[in-house]
């Protein structure tokens, strides 16, 4: 789970462009086909690049860095346009693992799709993986993704099968889905995250352009993504815990960052830019 989901009310690929996607716990089979693909290339993201993640309030602009992460829905196109102009490269999150009942698609999902709270996030919920009516509001998001101009996507909660999500989810059920995301990205020609699942990298990195990860310093989980790293592609680590605020704690964390080839920052929960220090 992440902190990412406080925002409420703020702010392989296929060639023909369609995947079909099993949906094991109906029994059906869905069919996705983008309804917009970009006519422009599929940006790769290098190990290298560095990252700003804001996904409440009004996006503060200033940073050198060369990428954006914001949300998809409350970021208008005219911004993102606005950031892509000075530069950035602009990645957009949603939660490919969760209802928010306040996101305007709220309503596509069906009951059965929904299952457990995730506790402490008021009206969020986790949802059945394996439903084909889940896979096809996501390839919409994709497809909105697309049309917004984003660049990339940060699709999040794609490790329900270690929660108590409500579904008999297996890691299995679970590399299908994250596998599934990453195809309708690419045949988008989105470039696309894997947000957490630290145990599940070996069967997925080769999927994924780039990670985003949370708390993998404090969690001793950084050693993980050498996948990622060794094979030049970023992996864009949050920390929050109040003790990297202290310098000499920011010191020890930057050098440990710098030794795995992580970019890291330290943020605010809340991800509103409260509060920023970066070890780049």
């Amino acid at each position: 789970m992440t902190f990412a989901a406080l925002i409420q009310g703020c702010g392989g690929s296929g060639s023909d462009g369609s995947t079909e996607a099993s949906a094991s716990a109906t029994g059906t089979t869905a069919t996705t086909t983008p309804a917009t693909v970009s006519n422009a290339a599929q940006w790769k993201p290098v190990a290298s690049d560095t990252w700003q993640w804001q996904l409440r309030g009004t996006i503060n602009t200033s940073y050198a860095v060369a990428i954006y992460d914001i949300d998809l829905f409350d970021v208008d196109a005219s911004a993102i346009a606005a950031l892509k102009r000075a530069g950035h490269k602009v990645v957009c999150y949603f939660s490919a693992g969760s209802s928010e009942d306040w996101r305007p698609d709220y309503a596509t999902f069906r009951a059965a799709d929904m299952g457990n709270a995730l506790s402490g996030w008021t009206g969020e919920k986790w949802l059945d993986v394996r439903s084909s009516n889940v896979r096809a509001v996501m390839s919409n998001r994709l497809d909105l993704a697309v049309s917004k101009g984003c660049d990339g996507v940060e699709p999040d909660n794609v490790d329900g099968y270690v929660n108590s999500t409500g579904f008999p989810l297996t890691a299995q059920d679970q590399i299908d889905f994250n596998t599934f995301i990453a195809q309708q990205a690419h045949v988008r020609n989105l470039a696309v995250a894997l947000k957490n699942d630290v145990d599940q990298i070996a069967a997925l990195e080769h999927s994924f352009d780039f990670a985003v990860n949370e708390q993998c310093h404090e969690k001793s989980e950084c050693g993980d993504y050498f996948m990622f790293t060794s094979d030049n592609k970023p992996v864009l680590n949050a920390e929050y815990a109040s003790q990297y605020h202290d310098p000499a704690a920011q010191a020890a964390l930057c050098q440990a960052s710098r030794n795995a080839n992580l970019r890291t920052l330290v943020l605010a929960a809340g991800l509103d830019d409260s509060y920023r220090f970066s070890c780049d």
